[in-house]
């Protein structure tokens, strides 16, 4: 048993030494794409709503029985503060108000459009906000240490705090997808393989390996399954296929954001190397 396990070991780091190799080149530019595929979704929601607004006015006032002027505060503000929020995330500018208002949209579109009780919609907002969790987290590392010893501590405490929060919240998009839908054989060994990797994400032990693969799973997946531009413009599943893929995309930027920073104090690959 100790002789698989040491092999397992040689094995693993290995794998992670070809992964490092084989980034190295676009290691200083993972940060600004896993930034960048975050707020995908944003941005695309924000498009969706400008190239749609009297579809959106109409269901707003129809549908969830809005006010005729409260619907175009809700959709303007909603436009807004995903535009500027996602760019100041990406040009790494006032980091903390612009993932408190990100988020705040995902809580108010989720009681606007009535979707708070859909299951499949809460654990994909899950991973996009985990996704923003891991965008805070990175920021804190940014600032300068200028003050004493001990809020520095609990700077670093909160970061940590939030790298935890991150991983875990990151996983629930995958979660959702695997029980969701027919099953067969094939679905079943893609499931238990995505669902190990995201448990060795939420526990942080090789978390960047774990993480890197999960990027290059559900960037296959995203491609195979939410393929909106093969379906024609008029019919009303492409938008749901569009939605989901944005959000997936947002939810690979979160875990490429984890291969950058690292899984943070409180993972097993922390903890291993202190003893």
């Amino acid at each position: 048993m100790a002789d698989f396990k040491q092999q397992v070991e040689v094995f693993s780091s290995k794998a992670e030494d070809i992964v490092d190799r084989i980034g190295q080149p676009l290691k200083p530019y993972i940060p600004v794409i896993s930034r960048f595929l975050i707020v995908a979704t944003f941005l695309e929601d924000t498009l969706r709503i400008i190239m749609q607004w009297s579809e959106q006015l109409l269901f707003m006032e129809n549908t969830r029985s809005f006010y005729k002027g409260f619907s175009h505060l809700f959709l303007a503000i909603n436009v807004i503060v995903m535009l500027v929020g996602s760019s100041l995330v990406i040009a790494k500018k006032h980091q903390e108000y612009a993932i408190y208002g990100l988020m705040g949209v995902v809580v108010a579109q989720a009681f606007g459009y009535g979707l708070i009780f859909n299951l499949s919609f809460f654990l994909r907002n899950l991973s996009v906000v985990g996704g923003l969790i891991m965008v805070l987290s990175d920021s804190m590392t940014k600032r300068k240490q200028m003050f004493a010893a001990l809020p520095q501590i609990s700077e670093n405490n909160r970061r940590t705090y939030l790298q935890l929060a991150g991983r875990i919240l990151l996983i629930f998009l995958f979660i959702g997808s695997a029980f969701h839908g027919e099953w067969s054989l094939t679905r079943v060994a893609v499931s238990v393989l995505g669902l190990v990797a995201c448990l060795m994400v939420a526990v942080g032990f090789k978390a960047k390996w774990s993480a890197m693969f999960l990027v290059l799973f559900l960037s296959i997946l995203n491609v195979v399954i939410n393929n909106f531009w093969s379906v024609q413009h008029s019919h009303f599943k492409r938008d749901f296929l569009k939605y989901d893929f944005f959000q997936t995309l947002s939810t690979v930027g979160g875990f490429l954001l984890l291969v950058s920073t690292g899984p943070g104090g409180y993972s097993i690959d922390e903890k291993k190397k202190a003893f």
